[in-house]
């Protein structure tokens, strides 16, 4: 357990910087997205009371009061949570290829240290998932500072007051990044969540089996991953049948996950430690 809380400490500090880039954008397109929307929205409500003399109570009960779901639901906010899936899917393969890409032969000496392969398998998974925690928790500490910037920036009789918990919930499937990212649940905290942490596993077990066969590897890997969501996939095909109940179906996705989950761990740590050689 030492070993591996060293590797996780390890892996963390390699990508700490390019994190600490990723926070800074996240939190300032955020800002910009409040501003800009803000004052898109007074602009409008100026404009319609001066040209068309319209009541300050009028113009709210036609367009309704601005709150941060106003600004959620646009592309400032949605496109960031983009860029973050993005990034950090980016990082399933940077952190491996990272090894073996590198000046350094470093993956040979990663290898060779003394503690068991699937220890690092395991070690840069937990640094994914603190990372997109991270995220996440840092985005909803940043939602206050934005609710102050909001409250500057709209009066009183134009605003709605939201809270943290608030601004998280409350979004339709026509939202659908916001309700992955935020989820209102633990069941859904653990179906999207744990969904994504397998979804990752998945990737690097199929990135093993390319460093492990080369040229086949990659075809090896393409079936594996195509083979895992299938299976992880099918629960949700059954949805459109309406034969089961929608409880029945989340044990069912629970328990594809379960499996596709151990096949990606137990794959993985036979590859580590039978066909990639140091």
């Amino acid at each position: 357990m030492k070993r591996y809380m060293k590797l996780v400490n390890f892996e963390f500090n390699r990508f700490l910087k390019f994190y600490l880039v990723l926070i800074g954008m996240t939190f300032l397109l955020q800002m910009i997205g409040v501003i800009v929307e803000s004052r898109n929205y007074m602009n409008k409500a100026n404009e319609l009371m001066t040209e068309e003399l319209m009541s300050k109570s009028e113009f709210v009960r036609i367009y309704g009061t601005m709150s941060f779901h106003n600004i959620t639901a646009t592309e400032w906010f949605l496109g960031l949570i983009a860029l973050c899936g993005v990034v950090l899917i980016s990082f399933v393969f940077i952190i491996w290829y990272r090894d073996w890409l590198g000046k350094n032969t470093f993956s040979y000496r990663l290898l060779v240290l003394p503690t068991a392969r699937f220890n690092i398998y395991l070690a840069k998974a937990t640094t994914i998932l603190i990372f997109l925690l991270g995220l996440v928790a840092f985005q909803f500490l940043s939602f206050s500072v934005d609710s102050l910037v909001l409250q500057w920036l709209v009066p009183d009789e134009f605003r709605t007051d939201l809270s943290v918990q608030e601004i998280t919930v409350g979004y339709s499937l026509a939202h659908l990044p916001l309700v992955l990212w935020f989820p209102r649940t633990f069941i859904e905290f653990i179906l999207y969540y744990g969904g994504g942490m397998i979804i990752v596993l998945i990737g690097f077990t199929a990135i093993l089996f390319e460093r492990s066969f080369r040229l086949k590897g990659i075809f090896y890997g393409l079936i594996y991953s195509a083979v895992s969501l299938l299976i992880l996939l099918t629960p949700i095909y059954l949805l459109q049948s309406n034969y089961f109940y929608p409880t029945e179906l989340v044990f069912l996705e629970i328990g594809a996950g379960l499996i596709v989950l151990m096949g990606a761990i137990w794959i993985g740590n036979f590859l580590l430690k039978n066909k990639i050689r140091v």
